[in-house]
C-alpha cells in the first residue's frame, strides 16, 4: 500500500451497492487502478466533482498493488467541459479511453501514454478534430498492442515518396513499384495510406489545423478498422456506437461543426 496522491484521469465510473461507486482512473504515477469510493452517491460528497467522467485531477488515497485501492480525497480538479456537453466529441473521447483500458495491464507504470492521452483530450475538449485526432491516437497506440508497422518507408526498397499501400505479408507499407509483391495487400484509397504514414509519426504537440475531405475520412477510417480487425481484435461498444452515430449525426450536429472536413485535403502543420 502506498499512501499519497497523483494525476489521473477517470476512465469509467459504476455503481456499487447502493450508495457507493468503483472507480477505474488512469493515473500517471500508479497506471490504471480500480477505487472503491465510499458514499460516492451522498449529496455534498466533496470527491463527486473528481469522479466524474472525462474528469482529470489529482487523487489522494491509498494506491494498491492487490485489489481495489482507495480514495480520501482529490484537488487540482479540471472538469472538460466541452467533451462532457458535446455529444459527438464525447463518443470520441469515450472510445479514446476504452481503447486504453483494452491496451494495458492494470498497475502497469506508463507515464508516456498517460500524457498522451491527456493530449488527445485537451484537443477534442479544444473543439478540434474528433475524428482525425482520434485516427492519430489509434495509430499511435498500437504499438501498445504489439503492433509496430514500419510506416517510415517501402519495406522492400525503403522508398519515402509516391503512393503507398499496406501489406500484411511486409508487416508494413509498400511503394507502388512493390504492389505487385501482394496480391492481397489492403488496396488502400493512397491518400489514407499517406495520412495514416503521417499520423503514425506526427506529436499531437505539432496539431494545429487539421483539414480532411469527408471521403478521405472514411477511406482513413476504412483502413485503420482493417488494422484493429486484423491485429487486435477487439469489439467495444464505444466503436460501434461511432459507427451508428455517422447515420444521424448530420441531423443533429450543431451548426459550428457544419463545415468540418469539407474543405481540401490539407497537411497538418
Amino acid at each position: 500500500m502506498t499512501l499519497g496522491e497523483t494525476k489521473g484521469i477517470i476512465l469509467f465510473t459504476k455503481d456499487y451497492k447502493e450508495k457507493d461507486k468503483l472507480v477505474k482512473i488512469f493515473t500517471e504515477s500508479f497506471g490504471k487502478l480500480m477505487f472503491f469510493v465510499k458514499g460516492a452517491h451522498r449529496k455534498n460528497n466533496p470527491i463527486g466533482p473528481a469522479i466524474l467522467p472525462f474528469t482529470e485531477a489529482v487523487y489522494i488515497g491509498d494506491f494498491r498493488e492487490d485489489g481495489l485501492s482507495f480514495l480520501n480525497g482529490s484537488k487540482e480538479i479540471f472538469p472538460l467541459r466541452v467533451i462532457q456537453e458535446d455529444i459527438f466529441i464525447n463518443a470520441y473521447a469515450t472510445y479514446i479511453l476504452n481503447l486504453v483500458d483494452a491496451a494495458i495491464e492494470d498497475r502497469t507504470y506508463d507515464p508516456n501514454l498517460y500524457h498522451f492521452v491527456q493530449q488527445a483530450l485537451a484537443l477534442l475538449n479544444e473543439n478540434k478534430d474528433a475524428e482525425i485526432i482520434t485516427n492519430i491516437f489509434e495509430i499511435q497506440l498500437l504499438s501498445r498492442f504489439g503492433i509496430t508497422p514500419e510506416w517510415r518507408h517501402c519495406s522492400v526498397c525503403q522508398e519515402t515518396r509516391g503512393k503507398f499501400d499496406y501489406s500484411s505479408k511486409y508487416s508494413g507499407v509498400l511503394c507502388e513499384r512493390h504492389w505487385h509483391l501482394d496480391e492481397h495487400r489492403y488496396h488502400a484509397d493512397p491518400r489514407a495510406v499517406h495520412f495514416i504514414r503521417l499520423f503514425s509519426a506526427i506529436s499531437y504537440d505539432k496539431v494545429q489545423d487539421i483539414n480532411v475531405k469527408t471521403e478521405t475520412k472514411t477511406a482513413i477510417r476504412k483502413t485503420i478498422d482493417e488494422l484493429y480487425d486484423e491485429y487486435v481484435g477487439i469489439n467495444l461498444k464505444s466503436k460501434k456506437f461511432i459507427d451508428q452515430m455517422k447515420s444521424w449525426e448530420d441531423t443533429l450536429k450543431l451548426p459550428k461543426r457544419e463545415k468540418k472536413g469539407e474543405e481540401d485535403d490539407k497537411t497538418i502543420s
